[in-house]
C-alpha cells in the first residue's frame, strides 16, 4: 500500500508519468519474511534485508591428540628458529603454553609424559590376594550359617528328649568345644 498525495492508502501507485486515469501496479517482491510487498517508487527495497543465520547445530570438535614424536618434532623446530615460532604456532594451530609445557616435560626427561595419557580416573593396581580373601571370607560366611542351623538343631533334639524323657548320652569330645 502506498500513500497518495492526499495522505490516503491505495492499493494502487499511479506513476507520474501516466495519468490518473490508467492506474499501473509494479510486480510483488518478496523480502526476507517471504510476505509479497508491492514495490513502489521511493520504497525501501526488500533485499536490503540481512539474511537469517543457519540454524544447523554442528558438532563438537574433535579434541587433538599429539604423538610424542609429534611433540618432538615442533619443539625441535620452535627452538632452531627462534625468530618464527609465531608462525610455526599458527600453522601448526597451537598455543605457546603447548610449547612452553612440552619444553618442560622434555628437560624433565618425560618422554613418557610427551604421550597423550587417558583421561579420567586412574585404574588401581589389584591386590593379588584380594580374590583369595574374598574366597575365604564368602566361605566362612557360608560355613557360619551351617554351623548356626546344626546348633538350632542340636537345641531343638535336647528339648524333644527333655520332653519325652529320653536320656542322650553325653559326648567325650563335647567337653573341648
Amino acid at each position: 500500500m502506498l500513500k497518495v498525495g492526499n495522505g490516503r492508502s491505495t492499493p494502487m501507485s499511479v506513476p507520474p508519468s501516466q495519468g490518473l486515469g490508467a492506474p499501473a501496479e509494479t510486480p510483488p517482491t518478496q523480502c526476507s519474511e517471504g510476505v509479497a510487498e508491492r514495490n513502489g517508487g521511493g520504497g525501501v527495497s526488500a533485499g536490503s534485508a540481512p539474511p537469517h543465520p543457519d540454524p544447523e547445530v554442528l558438532d563438537r570438535p574433535k579434541r587433538r591428540k599429539f604423538t610424542a614424536a609429534e611433540k618432538l618434532r615442533i619443539v625441535r623446530e620452535a627452538d632452531a628458529s627462534p625468530g618464527a615460532v609465531g608462525a610455526l604456532l599458527r600453522r601448526e594451530g597451537l598455543y605457546s603454553s603447548h610449547l612452553s609445557t612440552w619444553r618442560r616435560q622434555r628437560e624433565a626427561g618425560e618422554l613418557g609424559a610427551l604421550n597423550p595419557q587417558k583421561r579420567g580416573r586412574k585404574a588401581k593396581d589389584v591386590n593379588p590376594l584380594s580374590a583369595r580373601v574374598t574366597q575365604l571370607e564368602r566361605d566362612k560366611r557360608r560355613l557360619e550359617k551351617r554351623l548356626k542351623r546344626a546348633q538350632l538343631i542340636i537345641d531343638v533334639q535336647k528339648k524333644i528328649s527333655e520332653l519325652l524323657a529320653i536320656p542322650l548320652s553325653p559326648l567325650d569330645n563335647d567337653d573341648n568345644d
